[in-house]
């Protein structure tokens, strides 16, 4: 895992973006026609959801990593490494249908990428194990993110991970010894206490999702 490599892409983008202004022009343009299900507070909205798109971008390393040592202690490193790798590569090597995208409000689309992909494998963690592996529920967080990129091309995104998921984990990954042993380990309190520090993210930062009015 080449963490580092995914932080300095990070503050690279935040130098872009404060030489550019690029992410601010674009949530200028977005904000009036935001989904109505999508619930910022009246004072500095701008501001909120700018604070959002960083801290989802930022939560990717931070992610990443801490997936990788519950990995290792848990002894499922070898179905685990392989998909925290594209989703790792999304940043460092991204996919066609990112050609000529930079800056921070770009990296927004590589940080869903790698968001949904950890969502869709706790996705068959709870289907396999009935808990998923990581237990830190990014859906709303992702869910107004897709609404930031816009429908069609956080579509193409969500076709872009469902391929990975399907390449890289299917019935066969699940039914290797660690992952059994990986099975009696989960209700142990340890495995929990890694990911208590991972609160909802889009409510921690007052975007939240609610029914239009």
């Amino acid at each position: 895992m080449n963490i580092a490599a995914v932080r300095e892409q990070v503050s690279q983008a935040h130098q872009h973006e404060g030489q550019t202004g690029q992410l601010k022009a674009r949530l200028e343009l977005q904000l009036p026609h935001l989904h109505p299900s999508i619930q910022l507070p009246e004072q500095d909205a701008q501001g909120t959801l700018a604070r959002f798109v960083s801290a989802y971008i930022e939560q990717v390393p931070e992610l990443l990593e801490a997936a990788h040592e519950v990995a290792l202690e848990a002894g499922i490193e070898s179905q685990i490494k392989p998909v925290l790798k594209i989703a790792e590569a999304y940043f460092l090597q991204p996919p066609e249908v990112m050609d000529g995208h930079v800056g921070l409000d770009c990296l927004l689309d590589e940080a869903y990428l790698a968001h949904r992909l950890v969502e869709e494998v706790n996705d068959l963690y709870i289907r396999h194990f009935q808990q998923p592996l990581i237990p830190f529920d990014t859906t709303m967080a992702n869910l107004i993110a897709h609404q930031l990129i816009g429908e069609e091309f956080a579509n193409q995104l969500d076709e872009v991970v469902h391929h990975s998921v399907d390449e890289m984990l299917n019935e066969q990954s699940f039914a290797v010894e660690s992952v059994e042993a990986y099975r009696e380990k989960l209700s142990s309190p340890a495995t929990g206490e890694a990911w208590k520090r991972w609160p909802c993210l889009s409510r921690q930062l007052g975007v939240e999702l609610g029914q239009p009015a």
